[in-house]
């Protein structure tokens, strides 16, 4: 069985915030494709990754997806994805799904993004679920179809307007727009909120492919030994330096422990 559909991105996170202050961060950082169908026969053939049981790297299940009341997992990854794609009424047929995320480290990990890519059985890419997480254990999907073809750069578009609390210094009233192009050998995503008076921050991560197995998985261990770790604990004192900037904090409204936005490439959106 070829798992060609898996792998993993290397490379830099950047986020530069325009106003009312300046601010950047930058960071080097990993994600994991994963094809959701693959995930288990990757671990049985790599010593450094498991599925649902502690590692050095392992995927847990139930970070991902649907949320119970106790903030674990109803159903399984299809069952989300399939059920996200219906509330945005696109037909899915048992597509492939492939997961671009962070795994945990040692047992630990924060998402503040993941993103689902679902392809038909001609392997084009058809819709494209972002999952966000904040640091208060809520998680917001947005959900688009992916309509017509990538651009010569295999590069595609969204827009829609912010639903989902994610910092205590951004405001509700945003547009989001998303440009990411589909792994290949090099992976992208592009994310800019914007307000009235223009841009407020930019973030985008760019990696480059590697093979998926234990000597590219020991190499980002020496590499990256508490990335996951540090993902959450740099959230933290960037916040720190943000106040001290004189960025004062934004009311958190009260939202479900999980909700959901289906956009359309025009803009559009319904929210739920």
């Amino acid at each position: 069985m070829s798992l060609s559909n898996s792998a993993i991105y290397a490379g830099k996170v950047t986020h530069k915030r325009m106003q009312p202050k300046q601010h950047f961060l930058q960071y080097s950082m990993f994600y994991m494709l994963l094809d959701i169908d693959e995930i288990d026969a990757i671990a049985k053939r790599n010593l450094l990754f498991s599925r649902n049981r502690r590692n050095i790297f392992s995927f847990f299940d139930r970070d991902h997806g649907n949320k119970s009341e106790t903030g674990g997992q109803t159903g399984t990854l299809r069952d989300y994805v399939e059920s996200r794609l219906r509330e945005a009424e696109i037909k899915h047929g048992g597509c492939a799904v492939r997961l671009m995320t962070m795994p945990r480290m040692f047992g630990y990990v924060f998402n503040p993004l993941s993103v689902y890519f679902c392809h038909d059985d001609r392997d084009k890419l058809f819709a494209l679920i972002y999952e966000v997480n904040n640091t208060f254990g809520q998680r917001h999907s947005y959900i688009f179809p992916v309509e017509g073809d990538a651009n010569e750069n295999n590069v595609f578009y969204q827009e829609c307007d912010k639903e989902f609390y994610v910092s205590p210094f951004l405001d509700m009233k945003l547009a989001y727009d998303f440009t990411i192009t589909s792994p290949a050998r090099t992976a992208s995503i592009v994310i800019n909120a914007s307000d009235k008076n223009g841009l407020v921050i930019a973030t985008a991560f760019k990696g480059n492919r590697r093979e998926f197995k234990d000597r590219q998985l020991l190499k980002l261990a020496v590499t990256f030994p508490l990335l996951t770790l540090k993902v959450i604990a740099g959230i933290h004192w960037e916040a720190l330096q943000i106040w001290l900037k004189g960025i004062g904090l934004k009311p958190r409204p009260k939202t479900p422990q999980q909700t959901t936005t289906v956009g359309l490439q025009s803009g559009r959106k319904i929210s739920r």
